[in-house]
C-alpha cells in the first residue's frame, strides 16, 4: 500500500478522486458533512470518519473538495487544530475547489501558522471526463510542494501544469469556467435553433461534436444530454454552477475586465433555477432556450 490520503467533501468530483486513489492502491480516509456520502467511501474500500480533524490526523497529504467558503473555513480551522506527531512530513492541503482567491489565501495563511502549506490546484473537467483522462488540474502554489504531490495529482490526470504563485490555478480555472458558461450556452442555442429548423439533433451531434474546428468537450459532453433531454444524473449542477458564475463575475469587475458574452449568459443559467432546475446538469439551459423557442418541454 502506498500513503495515506485525506479527502474532505465527498460529492462528485471528491468521491471520485477518492475511489481512483483507492484503484491505484492507496488508503483512503475521508470526511462529508452527508452521512450517504460517508458511507459510499467506506462501500468503495475506503474509511469513512467523522471530522475534518480526524482525516488530518491519519494524513499527510489532504484533498478538498469543497462547495462553499464556509465550509473551506471549516475544514482548514479543523485542519489546524489537530497537532501533528513529532518526525511527520509537514501536512499539505491540495485545494481543488472553485472559490473566491482571497478566501484560499486566508486559508493558506491560516494553514501556515499551524505548520502545515497548501496547494491550490482547481480542477478543469467533470468527474465523468476524468476517469476519460481529460481532467486539467492547475497546480499553484510553493514549488517543493507542487513536486512532492505530483505522485498524487498523477492518478486522476497527466495535466496537472504548474503554473506558479498560490491563486495562479484559481484564475487558470477562471478562465476555463469563464469559457465553458459561454460554451454550454451556445451549444444549446445551436440545438434549439436545429430543432426548429427540423433537424434532427443526435444527427447534428454526430456531425459536430467530434469536429476538430467546432468541436470540443462541452459539445461532446453537454451537447449529449441536449439530444437526449435527460439531465440527471448531473455532472455539474445548475445550483453549483451559480456559484461559480458568482465567483467569476466578481473577479472581472474587480479586475476591471468587460465580458458582455459571459454576462448575457447569466440570465439563461438564473432562468434555468427558477425552473427548478437546479438539480440538473448546466446541460438544462437547453430547455430553457427551448422554451423560449416554444418547444414543448421534455418529460422529466
Amino acid at each position: 500500500m502506498k500513503c495515506t490520503i485525506g479527502v474532505i467533501g465527498l460529492g462528485i468530483m471528491g468521491s471520485a478522486m477518492a475511489e481512483a486513489l483507492l484503484d491505484n492502491d492507496y488508503e483512503v480516509v475521508g470526511y462529508d458533512v452527508l452521512p450517504p456520502a460517508r458511507q459510499r467511501l467506506n462501500k468503495a474500500g475506503g474509511k469513512a470518519v467523522g471530522s475534518s480533524a480526524a482525516v488530518a490526523e491519519s494524513a499527510d497529504v489532504v484533498i478538498t473538495a469543497l462547495a462553499t467558503v464556509s465550509a473551506l473555513d471549516d475544514a482548514v480551522e479543523q485542519i489546524s487544530s489537530t497537532k501533528r506527531a513529532s518526525g511527520r512530513p509537514r501536512g499539505i492541503l491540495i485545494e481543488t475547489s472553485t472559490l473566491p482567491i482571497e478566501d484560499k489565501e486566508r486559508a493558506l495563511k491560516r494553514l501556515g501558522r499551524a505548520g502545515m502549506t497548501m496547494l491550490d490546484c482547481p480542477i478543469s473537467g467533470t468527474a465523468v471526463r476524468m476517469k476519460e483522462g481529460a481532467w486539467t488540474i492547475f497546480v499553484s502554489g510553493r514549488a517543493a510542494d507542487a513536486k512532492r504531490v505530483r505522485p498524487v495529482l498523477e492518478v486522476f490526470t497527466r495535466n496537472a501544469p504548474y503554473v506558479g504563485a498560490f491563486g495562479n490555478g484559481t484564475k487558470m480555472k477562471f478562465i476555463a469556467n469563464h469559457l465553458v458558461a459561454i460554451y454550454n450556452v451556445a451549444v444549446g442555442e445551436s440545438m434549439t435553433f436545429a430543432r426548429k429548423m427540423g433537424l434532427d439533433p443526435q444527427q447534428v451531434w454526430d456531425l459536430f461534436a467530434s469536429s476538430p474546428v467546432i468541436g470540443n468537450g462541452v459539445f461532446k459532453l453537454r451537447g449529449k444530454f441536449m439530444v437526449d433531454r435527460k439531465y440527471l444524473p448531473a455532472t455539474m449542477k445548475v445550483e453549483v454552477w451559480q456559484k461559480d458564475m458568482q465567483v467569476i463575475g466578481d473577479m472581472a469587475r474587480a479586475v476591471g475586465c468587460p465580458t458582455p458574452l459571459f454576462s448575457a449568459c447569466a440570465p439563461i443559467y438564473n432562468a434555468a433555477m427558477a425552473q427548478g432546475l437546479g438539480q440538473h446538469d448546466t446541460a438544462s439551459v437547453g430547455e430553457v432556450l427551448g422554451d423560449m423557442a416554444r418547444i414543448p418541454r421534455a418529460k422529466r
